[in-house]
């Protein structure tokens, strides 16, 4: 029952689908992981159900073997006794001749016996061949199976990396998106931007000033001219004529 058993998870683990596992999966390394586990029991469950089968395939072989080699031995027997009984009763003493024909009877009784042995043995070592091939078969299968599982985890693992490195490059590269506004470089662009729209007013403030300073200037000018004639006025002076252009 052990055997089949081991036998029967074999069937089922060589029958899997192993992307369609995958692809179910929530965390597929996991899933690749647990498989290959399950998959490495499994191989050496197999293998020593395999070479406990083989042992008893052996040990029957070698019990058909001593039951053929004995039926040979018993048939060389019989023959002999039943040449000596031959010489004896041509040579006129058929009691002796009756008493070896008995033991080469005797004889072939033995041969039958070894040859029904041998014969009942075969099914078995048939029966026995037959599950020992097909352990084989199933667990150079499962073998096959493993190195296909690891190479599935090798290339997710790479292809997660693979990932993994693009992601950061992606990001990299984003970062010093001069085109897109959000990067680091976009908001360092805008921070210079506002700098220079302060500065630049600052620039326009200042100016202003200078402006109002010398427009003041001005008035004051205007009124000293005022004063300066007004004063000509009282002291019966005439004050200039204004220049025509």
């Amino acid at each position: 029952m052990a055997k089949q058993s081991i036998f029967g998870r074999i069937s089922t683990l060589m029958k899997a689908n192993i992307n369609a596992l995958l692809d179910s999966a929530e965390d597929p390394q996991k899933m690749l992981d647990q498989l290959v586990r399950d998959y490495s029991n499994s191989i050496a469950d197999a293998e020593s159900a395999i070479a406990e089968t083989i042992g008893n395939l052996r040990l029957l072989e070698r019990d058909h073997q001593e039951d053929v080699q004995a039926a040979a031995e018993w048939g060389n027997k019989a023959l002999a006794a039943s040449r000596k009984a031959d010489e004896l009763r041509s040579s006129g003493h058929t009691a002796d001749a009756d008493k070896f024909d008995n033991l080469a009877k005797i004889a072939l009784q033995r041969q039958i016996s070894e040859e029904n042995e041998a014969r009942a043995i075969a099914p078995a070592i048939a029966s026995q061949t037959e599950v020992v091939d097909k352990l084989k078969d199933g667990l150079n299968g499962m073998k096959q199976k493993l190195e296909q599982l690891r190479s599935k985890r090798s290339e997710l693992l790479a292809r997660a990396k693979t990932a993994e490195a693009q992601t950061k490059v992606h990001d990299a590269v984003k970062s010093i998106d001069v085109l897109d506004p959000t990067s680091e470089l976009g908001r360092f662009e805008d921070k210079v931007r506002r700098q220079e729209a302060i500065a630049q007013g600052k620039q326009e403030l200042a100016a202003s000033s200078i402006d109002a300073q010398f427009n003041q200037l001005e008035d004051i000018g205007e009124l000293t001219e005022v004063e300066a004639r007004l004063a000509m006025l009282k002291t019966g002076g005439t004050p200039p004529a204004a220049i025509e252009n």
